[in-house]
This record gives C-alpha cells, sequence and structure tokens, in this order.
C-alpha cells in the first residue's frame, strides 16, 4: 500500500495522497457553497493527514487563494459579490492577518503552536454554532408567532439582529453599499475585517468561518451576498497569506497543488449551489458542518491526556473529516442538481 503514500519535499512528511484529493474536490464544493475557503475543516484535516500544524496553516492557505478566486468570479456573475464592501474591508483583512501569522511564528518557536491553534479553533467553532442554532431557533419563534397572528414574517429578517444595534453608531464617514442594501459607518466593516484577519493569521483560514457570519450578524448582508462578498475577502487575504507563508517556508506546494486541482472543479459546484439554495438552508448546513468540525477537534485533543489513545482517535478524527467533507458535497450536489431540474421544468412549462 506504499503507493498511497507521497513524500511531502519541503516539510519531510509522508502523506496519504487520496484524502488531500477529497480533501480538495469535497472543500471546493464547500467553499463554493458557504462562501469561505474551506480552510476551517481543511487545516485540520491537513494536521490529522500528518503535516505540523505551522505547514498545515500555509499549506492550506496557498490552495484556498486559487480556489477562491475561481468561486469569486462565479459568485460575480449571480450578483453576490459587493465589491465597495470587500475593498473597504480589505485594510483590516491585510493588517490584521500579518498581525496574526507573526504571533504564530512566535508560539512555533517556543513550541506551542499546535495546542493554542487547536483549542482557539474549539472555542471558536463552539461560538459560532451556538450562535447559527441561536439565529435559526429565534427566527422560527418569529415565524410561529408571526402564524399565530395570521402574518407572514419578512424574508430577510434574521433571528439574530446585532446589526441592527451596529447600525446605530454613526461615526464618519458613512458608506453607502448598494449590493448588500446597508448603510453603515465605514468604520464597522474596518474594525470586522481586522479581527478576522488576525484569526485568519493564526488559524490559517482565509477568514471565512468567522467573516461570513459575521457579515450577517454585524453588518446586516442578506446570506447570499455575504457568500459572495466573504469569498471575494477570502481571496485577497489567501493570495497575501500565500505569499507571507511561502517567504517563511512554511507551505507545501505539491499539497497546494494536488488540492487546487479538485478544488477548482468543486468550487464550480458549490458556487451554482447557491442559486437554489437560499438563506436558511445555507446555514444550518453550516452549522451543522461547525458541529463535525468540533468533534474532530476534541478527538485530536484527548491524546493530550490520553496518549494510550491516540491511535484509536487519530483514526476516528480522520474519517470523521473526510466524512463531513463527502456527506456535505453530496448533499450540495444533490440540491443543485434537484434545483436545476426544477428551473429546466418551470422554462419548458412556460416555453
Amino acid at each position: 500500500m506504499d503507493w498511497l503514500y507521497i513524500l511531502m519535499p519541503i516539510s519531510g512528511v509522508t502523506i496519504f495522497w487520496p484524502g488531500l484529493i477529497i480533501l480538495g474536490v469535497g472543500v471546493g464544493i464547500i467553499g463554493g457553497f458557504f462562501g469561505m475557503g474551506g480552510a476551517w475543516m481543511v487545516t485540520p484535516g491537513l494536521n490529522i493527514l500528518g503535516f505540523p500544524m505551522a505547514f498545515a496553516i500555509g499549506t492550506d492557505i496557498a490552495h484556498m487563494a486559487g480556489k477562491s478566486l475561481i468561486s469569486t468570479m462565479r459568485h460575480g456573475k449571480f450578483g453576490n459579490v459587493d465589491y465597495k464592501l470587500g475593498m473597504i474591508m480589505l485594510v483590516g483583512t491585510v493588517v490584521g492577518f500579518e498581525v496574526g501569522a507573526q504571533m504564530i511564528m512566535w508560539l512555533e518557536r517556543i513550541g506551542s503552536v499546535d495546542k493554542v491553534v487547536r483549542y482557539i479553533y474549539l472555542v471558536l467553532l463552539v461560538f459560532i454554532a451556538w450562535m447559527v442554532f441561536h439565529d435559526v431557533a429565534k427566527r422560527r419563534a418569529k415565524q410561529r408567532a408571526a402564524a399565530a397572528a395570521g402574518q407572514e414574517v419578512d424574508k430577510l429578517a434574521t433571528g439574530i439582529e446585532w446589526h441592527k444595534t451596529l447600525h446605530k453608531i454613526k461615526i464618519p464617514p458613512m458608506v453607502h453599499l448598494n449590493v448588500a442594501g446597508i448603510y453603515c459607518s465605514a468604520w464597522l466593516p474596518i474594525f470586522v475585517s481586522f479581527l478576522t484577519g488576525w484569526l485568519a493569521g493564526i488559524l490559517g483560514i482565509g477568514g471565512g468561518l468567522i467573516r461570513m457570519p459575521a457579515l450577517i450578524y454585524l453588518l446586516g448582508c442578506p446570506t447570499h451576498v455575504a457568500v459572495g462578498t466573504d469569498l471575494f475577502e477570502v481571496m485577497i487575504s489567501g493570495l497575501y497569506g500565500a505569499g507571507s507563508y511561502t517567504y517563511k517556508g512554511r507551505t507545501e506546494l505539491v499539497a497546494a497543488i494536488i488540492m487546487l486541482i479538485g478544488a477548482a472543479m468543486g468550487a464550480q459546484v458549490g458556487s451554482v449551489a447557491t442559486k437554489y439554495i437560499k438563506g436558511y438552508g445555507i446555514r444550518i448546513a453550516f452549522g451543522l458542518a461547525v458541529i463535525g468540525c468540533i468533534i474532530s477537534i476534541i478527538l485530536k485533543l484527548i491524546p493530550n491526556y490520553y496518549p494510550e489513545a491516540k491511535a484509536a482517535t487519530d483514526i476516528m478524527a480522520t474519517f470523521l473529516i473526510n466524512g463531513l467533507v463527502v456527506a456535505l458535497s453530496a448533499y450540495i450536489t444533490i440540491k443543485m442538481v434537484q434545483g436545476a431540474k426544477r428551473e429546466i421544468a418551470a422554462k419548458k412549462a412556460r416555453g
């Protein structure tokens, strides 16, 4: 079975290459659908496959940059990208990313990078999962209350409405974001982008894991616009991050290329799927994916306290992360095909 493994020339580790292909194709679909690079799955996935954490971060950022470029172009055709918002957020994203990347270099020098990054991931994922499902629960409560009163809830209404409070902050300059339908202080998206850029540099993600929910809950973007605009930001931060980590010698280009080939195809499917699955369908699927990642990270932390369990937890984590990618990819692809069939049937009926 040696042919299933390949030696990575820069990091010096031997990797199960079919796992790279599964991650590439699957996360291409998932990233194009959720509006993020998918590093919240890929970085732990690469670490589980055998990459040291610093190399897992750098390699994923390199693969993510190319894939996000493809997805952004596709979403742009659907009118889902607010380029003005994306350019405003660019400033905070780049500054925050470099601060986070420098922190990773420091953690690597003191030998604490793996443990610290996993715990930050865990805390962040738990918070995001709570936020998504709390939002869904509040939205459904609004629907039940409206139904009891014989009314309907606005399709654009959300459960969590933190953005309404933040929009009351009127620190100039104020900006109109026409595609997103937002009028707010320019400092709000800059602050959000700095925070997400900082976490992106630490966790090796394009920031989409937190930027997409932030665009929805803190800025008030419609879900499909949040997806497209976030991918634009992921593309920018990914290109910058790839250069930064490659310069620092923490990018395994062979693995990035293997993953990018599959991701380029998967991203097309994920982007088109958002045409047929919108709003809370995207949010619920996103929340379930986050829960799966939480479980995989907990499995990787168990050997810190029970070393004898390492072999078993490594196998379980590997199957879980790859199984999650395959299951979500299949769900998104099936929903896309069903939506396309309905659209074709409707056109035939009219024509």
